[in-house]
């Protein structure tokens, strides 16, 4: 058997066969019409055996996008799945009701009186004609999804909505037929389930989706959760695990904190009772982890979503041993789910056509007419996505770069404890343009006679920002912290290692004016040498400023909590002495003293645009491009974005 070969044998689920075991669960978009379709198509396309449609709700109490409780549905669950069947991938639809979970519907049902913590709405308890009407919902949205032509339905158990709302001794609060024992708890999805089967027999696959652990305290684990799969075991054709619940809101798309196959545990407590084909997910980012779970038997299909969201054609790189030109996801959350909870749309840190597959095309189509010379400064991940993209339509490339290695900011980024996975992006893109043909200068600074010297046709400028050494604090532009000279006071570069070692003595502040995991990876490093952490921030909520926190920094968050850490947020920094950190509250005139033998300041840095300047007022020739953190952002997948565009079109 060759390498990944039982990837790629076929699965037989109820009625269907998958073509093999690379899949997708089902994960929000936002997405519609032809931009749903090509998203799909291109995973399809990739050579994945099964998707299943974002959770979609099934009765009008429950809106979303996707209209599942109506039969305006069908014409697009035909022509999505006429679409992605003819690459061979099966498609399924998860149906669900929100629950408690529900926002901006008119009523929000739940089981019982317990606000979702994230939501922050009291539910209404629903009565038996409302449990009634739910059921008959399911049935309904089951052929809804038979008849547009779809290949099964992913019953949504888990998550903390509606069904599993019900199965939880935590939430579940009820007292008549649907509350209390295990079997009244299960009442609700056995009656959702029946009326599933009434509906479409076996015409479709039917399978679920269930919790390995929820989180929520006194709610479902690992063992209760195998005894519930047990039941259910010869009613479904399936079942998938998922961890998490919005208790935990974290550990439902576990960042890169957590460890790779996070969920395996718990999960391998529940698969051992199932006869039915599982399908598990947790942190499964690499072909050969895939591969070695379905050779163990720990599962019988993975679910690799933010791998594929990265890399659509991962399965057909694996399959022609391409492995190496995976593009690998970072697990950093901050373009998947920080932009569709922020912007309200998916979308990828290295991966610029994820979500908008109808308009961008996954890497540059074709060849440039017109090749040309060009300069790239800086190897961060600006720079060499430029250069990847640059070099693949035919230009002739030179990148220089002032450090030692590739990566820039990131490759520091990724030496900060927990934060390993962000460097698999640098790493990455230095092998693809190494293999492209690329010439590559390292510990080279570049001046205007170095340009005039190269004579490029065009110069892209990803030079980055560096540390300010002046005490600047947004909270007082005018005025620089006093103390910021002092010996013990330091940056963050300092604390990954430029420039040598730090002396790090007890008790530590770091000052976070920037509300980044700058900060947090400062305060790992401070904490690994153990010390006591006071982190202090003008932001009111540690990582305020990434992406959606709750599923970005909660992990971090409970480690540095843990951990000989507190967090003072609110305050900026009045004054730094030899041995303490005075801080206070803007426009207020309350004073607190916070002992300190080590200070780290974040702060904004300086953009790098020194070059930039002196080569547009010298050569009147030659155009200059800027991309990334030196025209004065802070962000990793806008460095990315921005070099591709820019050099798709040079």
């Amino acid at each position: 058997m060759a390498l990944y070969d039982n990837l790629f044998e076929p699965i037989k689920v109820g009625p269907i066969t998958i073509p093999n075991r690379i899949v997708r669960s089902a994960h929000g978009t936002h997405l519609g019409g032809e931009d749903l379709i090509a998203y799909h198509e291109a995973r399809a396309r990739g050579g994945v055996g099964m998707s299943t449609l974002e959770a979609t709700g099934v009765h009008e109490s429950s809106k979303t996008h996707l209209p599942l409780y109506s039969d305006a549905i069908l014409p697009f669950y035909e022509q999505i799945s006429s679409r992605v069947h003819k690459h061979g991938m099966k498609l399924f639809a998860q149906a669900y009701h929100t629950g408690a979970s529900g926002a901006g519907t008119p009523d929000t049902w739940s089981v019982s009186g317990v606000p979702n913590p994230m939501i922050q709405i009291m539910p209404f308890v629903m009565t038996k004609t409302q449990i009634d009407d739910i059921v008959a919902a399911f049935g309904k949205a089951a052929r809804r999804i038979r008849d547009g032509g779809l290949d099964g339905i992913d019953i949504h158990a888990s998550s903390g909505y509606l069904i599993h709302e019900f199965l939880s001794p935590a939430l579940n609060k009820r007292d008549d037929e649907y509350g209390g024992s295990r079997e009244n708890r299960m009442r609700f999805l056995m009656e959702v389930i029946a009326a599933v089967r009434a509906e479409v027999g076996s015409d479709i696959a039917v399978g679920v989706r269930l919790p390995n652990e929820d989180y929520v305290p006194g709610g479902l684990d690992a063992a209760e959760n195998a005894a519930i799969a047990e039941i259910l075991d010869p009613h479904v054709d399936y079942v998938s695990l998922h961890m998490g619940a919005y208790w935990r809101f974290h550990k439902l798309i576990a960042p890169a904190d957590d460890p790779l196959g996070v969920e395996m545990k718990p999960n391998n407590v529940i698969t051992k009772v199932v006869t039915k084909p599982t399908i598990v997910v947790g942190r499964i980012m690499t072909i050969d982890h895939a591969s070695s779970l379905v050779a163990s038997g720990e599962a019988d299909m993975v679910s690799m979503v933010r791998a594929l969201i990265a890399d659509p054609e991962m399965p057909n790189k694996a399959r022609r041993l391409e492995e190496h030109t995976i593009r690998p996801c970072i697990g950093t959350n901050m373009g998947c789910v920080g932009q569709l909870m922020t912007r309200g749309v998916i979308s990828c840190v290295v991966n610029v056509a994820a979500a908008r597959e109808a308009h961008v095309t996954h890497d540059p189509a074709g060849k440039t007419d017109q090749p040309k010379k060009l300069l790239i400064v800086g190897g961060g991940p600006a720079g060499l996505e430029a250069a990847r993209t640059a070099a693949m339509r035919g230009h002739k490339v030179v990148l220089h770069e002032a450090m030692r290695r590739l990566g820039g900011q990131v490759a520091l980024a990724a030496d900060a404890p927990h934060r390993a996975d962000v460097g698999t992006i640098t790493r990455w893109l230095s092998d693809e343009i190494d293999t492209l043909g690329v010439e590559v200068h390292l510990n080279s600074m570049v001046d205007a006679e170095m340009v005039a010297e190269i004579a490029p046709d065009e110069v892209i400028i990803a030079t980055g920002t560096t540390p300010r050494y002046d005490g600047f604090q947004v909270s007082t532009p005018s005025v620089p912290i006093a103390g910021w000279d002092l010996p013990h006071v330091h940056n963050s570069w300092e604390m990954f290692g430029v420039g040598g070692q730090v002396d790090i003595k007890g008790p530590a502040v770091v000052f976070d004016d920037t509300g980044t995991f700058e900060g947090i990876s400062v305060a790992d490093v401070l904490l690994k040498a153990g010390v006591h952490v006071t982190m202090v921030s003008r932001m009111e909520q540690l990582g305020q400023n990434v992406p959606f926190p709750p599923v970005t920094v909660g992990a971090a968050r409970e480690r540095l909590m843990s951990a000989d850490f507190d967090f003072v947020g609110g305050h900026y920094v009045r004054k730094i002495t030899p041995d303490a950190v005075e801080i206070g509250v803007l426009f207020t005139d309350r004073v607190r003293t916070i002992p300190a033998k080590t200070v780290v300041l974040v702060s904004f840095n300086e953009p790098n645009r020194d070059l930039a300047n002196e080569l547009s007022a010298r050569f009147s020739n030659v155009k200059v491009h800027m991309i990334g953190d030196v025209k004065g952002g802070n962000s990793m997948m806008t460095a990315i974005h921005e070099a591709a565009a820019l050099a798709r079109v040079i």
